[in-house]
């Protein structure tokens, strides 16, 4: 393999959902660090892969980190992967993703399993603009604020959470954001994968009725419908006109009035192409 970090996407439950690439990297690299060797090594066997293995995850990431980059600088290859799913994505990976690339170090992605994409595609709620939080706060004081900031996004919403928590978190979603409708997927991939649709008090029911939850939840939330679509095109115009003249560029005072604003990216879009023109 080409001395490159490459950070490999694993399966999250299902085993036969590896990629070939994912294989071949795998099996060719100098490196692997991984959260845990013992399941790393589960998942080597099965596809009798033998290769050298080294520990990298939340406890050690910061020295850690510093010395794959010297395994990378001496030219040698190395894989990142994480217990399941894609490295990074409410897992271990970011720091020495920033490190090898700060560094000069080609950072090579290879695409696979991950447990908030399978969730939102299979939700029935709109896909072409989402927002994902990972694992929101536990203590409700800051759960609560937390889905205040976020009431009024018109983008669906993806969030992880534990069957210890999924209960109170929607219980929350339900008083904060009134009347949505969620997906709740559990197990994806698994023997006992399960997917509940339908108004999150409804999901909250057929939930709490249960003797108990077992599995990792990703919860898929609908975005604001509500926000008003009868804006004042003069006034968001002069706006963005005012970004303009102070030097902005087109994609950060789309952003930044899409925020402030609550309406959808798209609409700001096609209002600042004219004014950028």
């Amino acid at each position: 393999m080409s001395p490159a970090l490459y950070v490999v996407s694993t399966p999250i439950g299902n085993l036969d959902d590896i990629t070939l690439r994912a294989i071949k990297v795998l099996s060719e690299v100098d490196l692997i660090a991984c959260e845990d060797t013992r399941t790393t090594k589960k998942l080597l066997s099965r596809f009798q892969i033998q290769n050298r293995l080294t520990s990298y995850h939340e406890h050690n990431e910061v020295e850690k980190a510093n010395e794959l980059l010297g395994v990378l600088e001496g030219g040698k290859s190395v894989a990142l992967v994480t217990d399941a799913g894609t490295p990074g994505i409410s897992d271990p990976g970011y720091r020495i993703v920033k490190l090898a690339s700060e560094n000069g170090i080609p950072v090579i992605p290879v695409p696979g399993a991950s447990a908030a994409i399978a969730a939102l595609s299979i939700s029935g709620l709109p896909t072409s603009s989402f927002t994902f939080l990972g694992f929101p706060p536990k203590q409700k004081k800051r759960l609560s604020e937390f889905l205040q900031r976020l009431k009024t996004y018109p983008e669906t919403l993806v969030f992880y959470e534990s069957p210890k928590r999924v209960i109170k978190t929607l219980e929350l979603i339900s008083e904060v954001f009134g009347k949505r409708n969620v997906s709740v997927s559990r197990e994806i991939t698994k023997m006992f994968e399960e997917t509940l649709r339908g108004p999150v008090t409804d999901i909250l029911s057929a939930l709490k009725s249960r003797d108990s939850l077992k599995g990792e939840f990703v919860l898929v939330v609908e975005g604001n419908s509500e926000v008003s679509e009868n804006i004042d095109a003069d006034t968001v115009e002069k706006i963005l006109l005012h970004l303009k003249i102070e030097g902005n560029s087109l994609k950060d005072s789309v952003k930044q009035v899409a925020d402030d604003s609550g309406i959808s990216k798209s609409r700001i879009y096609k209002m600042a192409l004219e004014i950028w023109k």
